[in-house]
């Protein structure tokens, strides 16, 4: 039986040709037909990662090498300006030491952003306690809707930098003052994304709710905070910014410890090559700040929010 089996399964192998061939030739023959398909995919694949990664590469250094040399003309063209060389050595002996204390006013620029960071991290985190709650609030209720909507309407719009001499009059001090200016800026985006977020929920899963007759801590706890939580997330990446820029324009104005005002002093004292390094600061803080919350809203959230 066994010879049958070898018998035919030989005969099925043989391929078809003149007598005589050799089998081991017509299996060599046949073997190179899918490696010759297989290579340009291959290829094209790799072309894909290498373009891929010149794409994510390559744009980034071309805008920042068009940026030094925007910079450089400038710095040829007025005497006073600093050129990028002079500036890229100031801060190496900066960030050699970042964090020196010799006197209140004269401490390291760690020191200085430490400062800024503790104000925005109370203002802001003062605003989440209040906003959020108020926008659930607002998106909930029509009537807190209709109270509080003119008044947001009326007082948004408001520079925070107006708000800055209502805190030295209430405070009478400089740092709570600088604490409230980034209150007041930072409370609207949170408060606005979070009630429209909470008025886009879909009315089935509210119907499903009053049909399961839950509770209203069931409904903000499973169905409500889930779906609310993308627009809130964008209202506390929207108020970090704005918290970001206005504590620099109050800590020029207020004095003390802080980034801000260490941005003025080095103006007062002419030294515009910290004053650029001090800008690139403010900017990387801030870009970081950014990315720490986008990563926070993936990790939370299941909707794209890198835009």
């Amino acid at each position: 039986m066994s010879a049958v089996v070898e018998s035919i399964m030989g005969e099925n192998a043989k391929p078809a040709g003149p007598a005589g061939s050799h089998p081991p030739a017509a299996v060599n023959s046949q073997a190179p037909a899918s490696p010759p398909a297989a290579i340009p995919a291959r290829r094209a694949k790799k072309r894909l990662a290498s373009g891929g990664l010149f794409m994510r590469v390559a744009p980034p250094l071309l805008g920042l090498a068009l940026l030094v040399l925007v910079w450089q003309i400038i710095a040829l063209k007025t005497s006073s300006f600093p050129t990028p060389w002079v500036t890229l050595k100031e801060a190496g002996v900066m960030f050699a030491d970042p964090f020196y204390r010799n006197s209140p006013n004269d401490q390291g620029i760690g020191w200085n952003v430490l400062a800024s960071l503790q104000r925005v991290g109370m203002g802001f985190g003062l605003a989440a306690l209040v906003g959020i709650p108020l926008g659930f609030a607002i998106g909930r209720v029509e009537f807190l809707a209709r109270m509080f909507g003119p008044i947001i309407s009326l007082l948004r719009p408001v520079s925070p930098l107006a708000w800055l001499p209502i805190g030295l009059l209430v405070f009478k001090s400089a740092n709570p003052a600088a604490i409230w200016s980034i209150f007041i800026c930072s409370i609207w985006p949170m408060i606005i994304n979070t009630a429209v977020g909470v008025q886009r929920v879909p009315q089935d899963y509210m119907n499903v709710a009053r049909v399961l007759n839950l509770s209203e801590w069931k409904v903000l706890t499973k169905i409500l905070f889930p779906s609310v939580l993308p627009y809130m997330l964008t209202g506390v990446r929207l108020s970090i910014g704005t918290a970001w820029l206005v504590i620099v324009a109050a800590e020029m104005l207020t004095g003390g410890v802080g980034i801000g005002f260490w941005v003025w002093d080095e103006w007062n004292n002419l030294n515009v090559p910290h004053i650029i390094i001090a800008i690139v600061v403010i900017g990387v803080v801030g870009l970081v700040l950014e990315q720490l919350l986008v990563a926070l809203a993936k990790a939370f959230t299941y909707e794209q929010v890198n835009n």
